[in-house]
C-alpha cells in the first residue's frame, strides 16, 4: 500500500500532475474558442442547453473545470498530511465552482435597467457577493490553521496511534484517487453523450451544469470523512477533537446539499457551510490553548 500511495501521491506526482494539468487546460481553452468560432460562423451546429458556446467570455469555463479537478487531487493529496489544510481546500473549491460559475454567467448577463427581475443576472449578484464572503472565510480559517499550540498529551501509546491514524488516511487517500479518476471521467462522457444524443435514456441528468463530477465526488468525500472520524476514536477521545471532526463532516454535508438546491439558497447553504466549519475550528483551539495553559500551570507547581 506505501509504494501504491508514494506513486499517486508522493511529491513528485503532484508536480507531474500540475504539469499536465495546466497543458490540458490550456488546450482546452482554445479548443473551447475554436468551437465558439465555428458556431458562429455556422460551419457547425451542436445542442449545448447550458449556453457556453455562444461567447468567448465563457470559454473561461473550460480550463476553470480542469483546473478544478486538479484542486480536488490536492484535496486527497493533503488528506494525510493534515486534517486542516485538507478541510481548507474542500472550501477552496467549493468557492472556485461559485469563481467558475461567475465566468460562466458574465457571458449571458441581460444588462438591462430590469436586473434584480432577471433570474441569471439575480444569480450573478448572489454569486459575486457570496465569493467575497467566502475568499474572506477562507482566510480566516487559514488564520486559525497558523495557531498551533504545542501538545499536552503525554500518553506511551501516543505516537503508536497517530502513526496508525497517518497509515489509515494514507490508505483512505490512496483509494480515492481511482475513484476521483472514474468519476471524472464517467461525468465527462455522460455529459458529453447528453449533448450529441440529448433525448438518449441512458445519460446522466445533471441539476446544473456546474454541478457535473463534483455533486457525485461530494458524496463519496462524505463517506471517507465518516470513516476517518471513526478511525479517529483510535487516535483519541478527547471531547473537542470529537467535536472539531464532527462539525467537519457536517460541514462538508452542507455543502453536498448546496447542489441539490438553486439560487439564494445555494449561496446561503455554501456560506453557512464554511461559517460552521470556521467557528467549529475556532473554538477548537480555544480548547487547545487553554488545555496547553493547563498542563503548563501543572508543570510550574509541581517545579
Amino acid at each position: 500500500m506505501e509504494s501504491l500511495y508514494q506513486r499517486l501521491l508522493s511529491q513528485k506526482t503532484k508536480e507531474k500532475s500540475e504539469r499536465i494539468i495546466l497543458w490540458i487546460a490550456l488546450a482546452s481553452f482554445i479548443l473551447h474558442l475554436l468551437f465558439i468560432a465555428l458556431i458562429n460562423f455556422d460551419i457547425i451546429s451542436i445542442h449545448e442547453p447550458s449556453n457556453l458556446l455562444n461567447n468567448p467570455i465563457a470559454a473561461i469555463y473550460t480550463p476553470f473545470s480542469f483546473i478544478l479537478v486538479y484542486e480536488v487531487y490536492l484535496l486527497i493529496y493533503y488528506l494525510p498530511k493534515s486534517t486542516s489544510t485538507y478541510i481548507s481546500k474542500q472550501y477552496e473549491i467549493i468557492a472556485l465552482i461559485i469563481i467558475r460559475r461567475l465566468f460562466k454567467d458574465l457571458s449571458g448577463l441581460s444588462l438591462t435597467s430590469d436586473w434584480f427581475n432577471v433570474k441569471n443576472d439575480l444569480q450573478f449578484t448572489y454569486d459575486l457577493v457570496a465569493s467575497v464572503l467566502l475568499f474572506y472565510l477562507i482566510y480566516l480559517f487559514q488564520i486559525q490553521r497558523t495557531k498551533v499550540y504545542r501538545p499536552y498529551n503525554h500518553h506511551k501509546n501516543q505516537n503508536s496511534s497517530i502513526t496508525k491514524f497517518i497509515n489509515a488516511k494514507k490508505w483512505i487517500a490512496t483509494a480515492l484517487v481511482p475513484i476521483l479518476i472514474i468519476i471524472a471521467i464517467y461525468s465527462f462522457l455522460s455529459w458529453f453523450s447528453g449533448i450529441i444524443q440529448p433525448l438518449e435514456p441512458n445519460t446522466i441528468s445533471f441539476k446544473n451544469i456546474n454541478n457535473i463530477f463534483f455533486e457525485q465526488f461530494f458524496n463519496i468525500l462524505i463517506i471517507a470523512d465518516v470513516i476517518l472520524l471513526l478511525f479517529s476514536f483510535f487516535h483519541t477521545d478527547e471531547f473537542h477533537k470529537v467535536i472539531r471532526n464532527s462539525g467537519f463532516i457536517i460541514s462538508t454535508i452542507l455543502i453536498r446539499i448546496s447542489f441539490s438546491v438553486s439560487g439564494i439558497i445555494n449561496n446561503l447553504l455554501i456560506v453557512s457551510a464554511i461559517l460552521f466549519g470556521l467557528s467549529i475550528f475556532f473554538i477548537h483551539n480555544k480548547f487547545e490553548k487553554q488545555l496547553a495553559k493547563e498542563i503548563d500551570d501543572s508543570n510550574k507547581i509541581e517545579v
